[in-house]
């Protein structure tokens, strides 16, 4: 579903990203853990075209998207075909960036409606339906506002997944919130994952990546410095760096 090849990332001065290659296949869960400032985050937002990247390929659906020198995308090909790629791939942020004057069902509907010209019925039903899936039902008309944290978190799981996008990325989904709220966010990740949704979630709630995951990876100072199966990298990991980063979490 998603290929990156040596991709490379800096803020002035400072390298984010250094060399990161990654596959993510259907229907696999991936999980980035890492301490804080590895590049993580920059990494997730490099694959929806959030942050541009300055060397490095990205492939979506073994579509090659981009293939940058120096900051500059040697790839060409039609804006709307490749904006149509990137469609494919949903987000959900740290902040749930809800729209606060809109409805949980119009926060829900509105992409599809502007976005893919879904007919506004159409659109209503599927948001009522992915609003069920999470959990609100009883939501449907309340604003952002009137929702803790973790409802709004579940907001936004809905409103990604209603672009019907073939890979969620989750970037650290469960940090902002309150530490009884986020089991409930959890719940909603676990049932997409057991669904058969393609997923890539950077994230410190090493749990769920334990239970989930069919693939971690660790990352540190922009790089990959080790991948594997959940009970590789928790049981027997390889890198020391691995090793003291986890005996700090666990």
């Amino acid at each position: 579903m998603v290929i990156t090849e040596g991709i490379s990332k800096s803020f002035g001065s400072l390298k984010v990203l250094k060399d990161v290659s990654l596959t993510v296949e259907q229907q696999e869960v991936v999980c980035i853990v890492g301490p804080s400032g590895a590049g993580k985050s920059t990494y997730l937002r490099s694959l929806n075209r959030l942050e541009s990247i300055d060397d490095g390929k990205i492939y979506i659906e073994d579509k090659l998207l981009f293939d940058c020198k120096n900051g500059e995308n040697s790839v060409r090909m039609p804006v709307q075909e490749r904006n149509k790629s990137l469609l494919e791939v949903g987000m959900v942020f740290q902040r749930f960036n809800l729209f606060p004057h809109k409805t949980v069902m119009d926060n829900v509907m509105m992409a599809p409606v502007h976005v893919r010209r879904i007919p506004v019925e159409e659109a209503r039903a599927k948001a009522a339906a992915l609003i069920e899936r999470v959990g609100l039902s009883d939501k449907l008309n309340s604003y952002p506002s009137q929702l803790s944290g973790g409802q709004q978190q579940r907001v936004a799981i809905a409103r990604a997944l209603a672009m019907e996008p073939k890979i969620m990325l989750f970037d650290e989904p469960t940090s902002a919130l309150d530490p009884e709220l986020v089991g409930e966010v959890l719940t909603v990740m676990k049932s997409l994952a057991h669904a058969g949704m393609t997923m890539l979630v950077v994230t410190h709630e090493m749990g769920f990546a334990r239970e989930v995951a069919d693939k971690v990876v660790f990352m540190f100072e922009g790089a990959i410095l080790e991948s594997g199966a959940p009970e590789k990298i928790f049981s027997n990991p390889v890198n020391e760096r691995t090793r003291q980063f986890l005996q700090s979490v666990l």
